[in-house]
């Protein structure tokens, strides 16, 4: 039996669906729209406004909701990138609890290949999905957190205190967020619990929750042999060839032909990893990675075994080779041995494991008896640390659980 502060399933649809195109929909398209990088990848960041535009645009859409009991503070040490901090006041029976919501506003670079009609800044939608760069990635949470509590106040339910913290420096890892947090500790509070709205979704059939996210040790890497380029038939034999340096350097991370880390990357996989895997395996089957498309005749990694490709994708280590420099456009490439090679590198990390110890282990293998005494640089040290949740309490599974019937049958 439904009691007066339970949200009726019907009236949310209601309102969600009264909010949807004219607010909702198109203040994230309008989001869209924002060119707003990251710091890692914009060095003008903290001074062209562009993180400014993104947070008055946000600003703009919740004013528009009227929320009760509102209040705002940005904190913005010498520096740093901002943190936003939304306040909405409990309501006057509700309990004295805080909840916490965290979103971020900074976007991922975009990079080329977009199709025909789609662009990172410009919102399109085509049947059922909303393109464009930053929507998913975060910049729903603003929208989601305040569209959901201005639907407490519209049905009259009591709310507990809720904290809306937004960064806006996500995408770089954010190296700032401890020291932004602690700024901002007596305006947040001492929340009782967390909503982390930047995540993903295995289908969209049912309501999801994230247990576990790897961490991840960045690092831009460069060798650098001869003082210039040289013609190849001149000097190849003699000077070394920075690209096979790389080669050897990366294949003391991971096997070259099967990807797998090296073991002091790896931690022990939890007592509820591999069980968590089988029910995977069971509600999705090879759906797991044909939702990736590839080209005919690509196999997926750990295909014959999908139990393992899961534990793969989240308990253990992986290398991708995510950008390049020192390399000219291959149409445009004479016969020349070039003076040095730069890759970028990111190691996905157990979700257990110390970002920054990896780091370590990770410049110690790349910089120690280098072939021919090439000169390595590394740059961009960006660490993160993976995340594990708490086991829920049962009132709260059957709570998510219920959610989950309500709204996706």
């Amino acid at each position: 039996m439904e009691s007066k502060d339970t949200l009726k399933t019907e009236a949310t649809q209601a309102y969600i669906d009264s909010q949807w195109e004219s607010w909702y929909v198109k203040g994230l398209s309008d989001f869209i729209r924002v060119p707003n990088l990251t710091p890692m990848v914009d060095p003008d960041y903290l001074t062209n406004g562009l993180v400014e535009q993104s947070m008055a645009l946000v600003d703009d859409y919740i004013n528009k909701l009227a929320v009760k009991g509102i209040s705002k503070k940005i904190f913005r040490p010498e520096g740093m990138c901002p943190l936003i901090v939304y306040t909405v006041e409990k309501s006057a029976s509700a309990s004295d609890k805080t909840l916490m919501f965290y979103g971020h506003l900074d976007k991922q670079p975009w990079m080329e290949g977009w199709e025909e009609g789609l662009a990172p800044c410009d919102p399109v939608i085509r049947g059922d999905y909303l393109y464009g760069r930053g929507g998913a990635d975060d910049g729903y949470a603003p929208f989601s957190t305040m569209l959901a509590i201005k639907n407490a106040q519209e049905q009259g339910v009591a709310h507990p205190r809720c904290v809306l913290v937004l960064e806006t420096e996500e995408e770089s890892g954010s190296p700032n967020l401890i020291a932004l947090l602690t700024a901002a500790k007596d305006t947040i509070g001492e929340p009782d619990f967390l909503f982390c709205l930047d995540s993903g979704a295995f289908d969209y059939e049912q309501m999801w929750i994230t247990s576990s996210l790897r961490g991840v040790t960045l690092c831009d890497l460069t060798v650098s042999g001869a003082k210039g380029g040289y013609h190849s038939g001149e000097v190849g034999g003699i000077v070394p060839e920075t690209f096979r340096v790389v080669r050897e350097l990366l294949s003391r991370l991971d096997d070259p032909a099967t990807g797998e880390v090296i073991k002091e990357l790896h931690t022990e996989l939890p007592g509820y990893a591999r069980p968590e895997a089988e029910h995977m395996v069971a509600l999705s089957g090879k759906e797991m990675c044909t939702k990736y498309k590839m080209h005919e005749g690509v196999k997926y990694m750990s295909e014959d075994d999908l139990v393992e490709m899961y534990l793969n994708n989240t308990w253990r280590p992986n290398l991708s080779i995510t950008g390049a420099g020192g390399l000219p456009d291959y149409q445009k490439a004479g016969n020349v041995v070039r003076a040095s090679t730069s890759l970028r590198l990111s190691m996905r990390l157990p979700p257990n494991q110390d970002a920054h110890k990896a780091a370590a282990i990770v410049k110690s293998k790349l910089t120690q008896n280098v072939p021919h005494n090439c000169k390595v640089e590394i740059h961009g040290d960006h660490n993160g640390n993976g995340w594990c949740m708490k086991e829920p309490e049962q009132w709260l599974v059957e709570v998510m659980n219920q959610a989950s019937n309500d709204f996706y049958g």
